[in-house]
């Protein structure tokens, strides 16, 4: 019986199509866990922690403002507003609404001064007209608001329009060099009904949305993605193996080359007529028997 010489399997799966499928699958994954899914589980866990301190925040009295407090944890602050350095937040929508956020310096009794978000005014003319709003009140006062933490500087820069100081991110620094007011970092977010408060941005639903699943989800792909691959390796290693069967177990059956044959007939066998009875395929000769009729 004739022997086939066999390459390892693994070399069958050595060709572009499956290389590239295998190098795709790879980077998917990877991509998965390394950042899809880290992603989305961070931004549930930053949810939670938000949450659990504004619940916090909720179940506790109010706090003398501390540089070092947690973000929103409640704090009151002592002192008098500074209206001379107010400063607007533009392009800052509140609930869908074009709005301007008013940023007012506060002067602490301690001797700190803390920029005080005092709420939106929804903007006029298409979202560019800043509205008139009520002034800071004066004098010594109590307000009771929420550590917020510093947003950082934007890229585009502060630009005066209006009569006013804008800015496009909530940053201490930036508006301290602004108005020439040393500000303490974090800021304060003005609770409703405060002194000072104009319209109070809302606090944040305490949910967590979807970021969990997702998060779930990028793993479960991040795992099925070369699971697939794999299956698939498999099945055509066993479809080849079955072919590889199939064939064998034919030459098995074949006579071999070596085995007599049947004696020759001593006389030349009468050549098959092309068209005729003598057909030996039935389908044919059965249209030649109703032609005949």
């Amino acid at each position: 019986m004739a022997t086939t010489n066999e390459k390892p399997w693994w070399k069958t799966f050595l060709t572009p199509g499956w290389v590239i499928a295998a190098l795709l699958i790879a980077a998917f994954s990877y991509f998965a866990f390394t950042f899809l899914a880290p992603w989305q589980l961070g931004k549930n866990e930053a949810l939670v922690e938000r949450n659990e301190h504004i619940e916090h925040a909720f179940d506790n009295d109010p706090i003398p403002f501390d540089a070092s407090a947690e973000e929103w944890t409640r704090v009151y602050l002592t002192g008098r507003y500074l209206p001379e350095d107010e400063v607007l937040l533009r392009l800052r929508p509140v609930d869908r609404t074009p709005a301007f956020q008013v940023l007012t310096p506060f002067a602490l009794d301690s001797g700190e001064t803390v920029l005080v978000n005092r709420g939106w005014v929804p903007a006029s003319d298409g979202g560019t007209e800043v509205p008139e709003f009520s002034s800071a009140p004066t004098g010594r006062l109590t307000a009771t608001g929420f550590v917020r933490a510093d947003e950082g500087v934007h890229p585009t820069p502060p630009m005066h329009d209006q009569g006013y100081d804008m800015v496009y991110s909530i940053s201490t620094g930036q508006v301290s060099e602004l108005t020439g007011q040393p500000l303490a970092s974090p800021y304060v977010q003005l609770a409703a009904g405060e002194p000072g408060e104009l319209q109070a941005i809302p606090l944040p639903q305490l949910d967590t949305g979807n970021h969990l699943s997702y998060g779930l989800q990028w793993i479960a792909f991040g795992i099925l993605a070369p699971a697939g691959l794999i299956y698939f390796i498999w099945a055509e290693t066993r479809e080849r193996r079955r072919f590889r069967e199939e064939q064998e177990a034919l030459l098995a059956d074949a006579p071999l080359a070596d085995t007599p044959s049947e004696p020759a007939p001593s006389e030349p066998a009468p050549a098959r007529p092309r068209y005729g009875s003598a057909k030996r395929n039935p389908w044919a000769a059965s249209y030649d028997r109703q032609e005949e009729r």
